[in-house]
């Protein structure tokens, strides 16, 4: 019984193979924003991508990386001299330091189906040299795929700000959390 068990088994998956697939992202077509708080409100913007890929079993989704272009890093709501100062800021050491850490990465370490487009993600982020695990929820259809993470700046020794690191910093405090909000096409 068991070696006709194996062998059923054994001749579906000979013929009802599963396609891998690697799915290489359109990095002009597709978007990163980012989003910050402070105490006195907020700053938001956008990163480019470099490369991305993702890989999927079938039409199931079950794995990713993507680099990011950390030197591209720019505010989007503000304009002249306002603008070109904050990103400037943010390419400092004082903030993401692109000189020294020029990309970040992203790499799926397990994806779980919620449902037939919809997956929790956990994967290992990696900013100014420092990886943490990171999780969030992506969406996938057709050629294009969504996904909203929150990122703890402080995980990655970002301290500008940051009441993690400094006291008294009152309505100066930038808080740790930014968002990331990211529209792939593929």
């Amino acid at each position: 019984m068991k070696l006709l068990t194996t062998a059923i088994i054994a001749l579906t998956v000979m013929t009802n193979p599963i396609k891998k697939e690697k799915k290489m992202i359109k990095v002009d077509e597709s978007k990163v924003e980012w989003k910050g708080y402070k105490v006195a409100g907020s700053h938001e913007g956008t990163i480019n991508l470099t490369s991305g890929v993702l890989e999927f079993n079938d039409e199931t989704l079950v794995g990713g990386e993507f680099k990011v272009d950390m030197t591209t890093i720019s505010a989007t709501d503000l304009e002249g001299d306002y603008k070109d100062k904050l990103d400037g800021h943010l390419k400092s050491d004082d903030f993401f330091g692109v000189e020294s850490y020029p990309e970040a990465t992203i790499t799926f370490t397990k994806v779980t189906p919620k449902g037939k487009t919809s997956y929790t993600v956990e994967g290992d982020l990696t900013i100014k040299g420092k990886t943490n695990t990171v999780t969030f929820d992506m969406s996938v259809y057709g050629s294009k795929a969504t996904a909203s993470l929150k990122v703890d700046r402080s995980k990655y020794d970002v301290r500008y700000g940051s009441t993690s690191f400094f006291d008294n910093l009152k309505d100066k405090a930038i808080y740790d959390e930014f968002d990331l909000n990211v529209d792939l096409q593929f």
